[in-house]
């Protein structure tokens, strides 16, 4: 969420589109529990319309002109298709406080290395 208001008052300082993206990713864990998969699912559908409906509210209250998107797969490259897709000039993503990531890059690292938009971490 800091991120996304971050990228919304850069987007109203300089009078740009804001394009939110919301990868919904897969639980391989969950897809092998009976319903698991459509549970999930259903859950990844209200996470999204509950974010489509903050971002609705919130880039009205300041201005903004904003498109939110949801896409399925890999955030990685789903977040990397995209920023090309729609010509990003930059991309800003929150920071990972997963542990893991200090070892084989979080997902601002790894978009930073594929070099072709400026990153903005967001603490």
């Amino acid at each position: 969420m800091r991120a996304g208001s971050y990228a919304a008052g850069l987007a109203r300082r300089q009078n740009a589109r804001l394009v939110i993206v919301y990868v919904a990713g897969r639980s391989s864990l969950a897809d092998m529990a009976p319903g698991g998969a459509l549970v999930t699912e259903q859950t990844m559908d209200e996470i999204a319309d509950d974010l489509r409906r903050e971002i609705t509210d919130g880039a009205a209250r300041l201005g903004v002109r904003a498109e939110f998107i949801v896409t399925h797969g890999d955030p990685l490259s789903e977040l990397a298709r995209i920023a090309d897709e729609v010509h990003a000039d930059g991309v800003v993503v929150g920071v990972s406080e997963k542990i893991g990531h200090r070892l084989v890059g979080s997902l601002a690292v790894r978009l930073v290395r594929i070099g072709h938009w400026p990153v903005t971490v967001v603490p």
